[in-house]
């Protein structure tokens, strides 16, 4: 009985004496054998959807396979990095994120499960546009910031954003509050439809990228007062920003990156790190401008804390403007 007892203690412990060597191997590296998915979470088109068909390409050709763009659009990006967060951690599936979907999103979809900044790491940033702050001459007579300042003082005024927690909708908030003036919020379902009511005159001011808002600028149709990035936009030099504007610590980019799963070996996340460092040349700079997204650069080792930071700080601005959150 004893040596039955024995023998058979032996062949329960042996697949675990068998399968510790197997738990403990890493590879030392990782190269895709197969097809890569990039989910945008925005429909095609748009700026969104532009940058993540350029870095696909660009980063295929540094995997040395095809990285294909799927549009998983809806619930204001969540569906999209819903399904992201739930794809096996292989490095097969990747998102291009965007500053929304870990800054607002987690306030508006509280209830949904999904935390883009839990459950995804940044693999690399690559642009940044600016939000331009711009009224409808007809309607909006400023020609300055201050003048725009005094004039909502003095009467009240409506301002459109592409959706309620967007970041149009945070840049006004964000730039009313810095100085102390209130207006009525329109929000549209999107770029288009906004910049539809601002050509009809249906609002006084609004925020909106310089991918949807440059070409009416230049001709006319609308007056850009700023800029709401760090420096100038390179679509619009001439427009100031609003540090410039009187609001000295305004900064509210938005970027666009690269990510994948917090589960993702080592080994992964080592080889697309070094991936999207490599796709950033002049060459791809220029492709950026040509969609008026600006180039990026943050180092790998600081990725997390510049994802975390503006995270956090966005969603401040989310909390002060009393978002409805599920």
């Amino acid at each position: 009985m004893t040596m039955s007892l024995h023998r058979r203690s032996l062949l329960l412990a042996a697949p675990v004496v068998l399968a510790a060597p197997a738990i403990r191997a890493q590879p030392a590296s990782w190269s895709p054998d197969r097809p890569l998915r990039m989910i945008v979470t925005y429909p095609p088109g748009g700026v969104t959807d532009l940058m993540g068909r350029l870095i696909a390409e660009a980063l295929g050709r540094q995997l040395h396979q095809a990285v294909i763009v799927e549009n998983r659009s809806g619930a204001g990006g969540n569906i999209g990095t819903q399904a992201a967060v739930q794809a096996e951690p292989d490095g097969y599936t990747l998102m291009l994120g965007t500053t929304a979907l870990f800054g607002v999103n987690p306030l508006i979809y509280a209830t949904s499960g999904v935390d883009a900044l839990r459950d995804l790491q940044p693999l690399g940033l690559t642009g940044e546009v600016a939000n331009v702050l711009s009224v409808m001459p007809r309607r909006m007579p400023a020609r300055s910031v201050a003048e725009l300042v005094a004039a909502a003082k003095a009467q009240p005024l409506l301002f459109g954003s592409v959706g309620n927690g967007s970041s149009s909708h945070m840049s006004a908030v964000l730039f009313m509050q810095g100085f102390g003036i209130e207006a009525t919020h329109v929000p549209y379902r999107g770029s288009s439809p906004l910049v539809a009511a601002m050509l009809s005159n249906e609002i006084d001011f609004a925020f909106d990228t310089t991918a949807t808002s440059a070409a009416h600028v230049k001709s006319g149709a609308i007056r850009a007062l700023a800029v709401t990035t760090a420096s100038r936009a390179s679509a619009l030099p001439d427009v100031p920003t609003l540090k410039e504007s009187g609001l000295p610590d305004y900064d509210m980019g938005i970027w666009f990156g690269t990510f994948g799963s917090r589960r993702l070996p080592v080994p992964v996340v080592a080889r697309l790190k070094a991936a999207m460092q490599a796709i950033a040349t002049p060459e791809f700079d220029e492709r950026l401008r040509t969609i008026y997204v600006d180039p990026l650069r943050v180092p790998p080792a600081e990725l997390d804390s510049y994802v975390t930071h503006s995270a956090q700080l966005w969603q401040t601005i989310a909390r002060s403007a009393n978002l409805a959150v599920n």
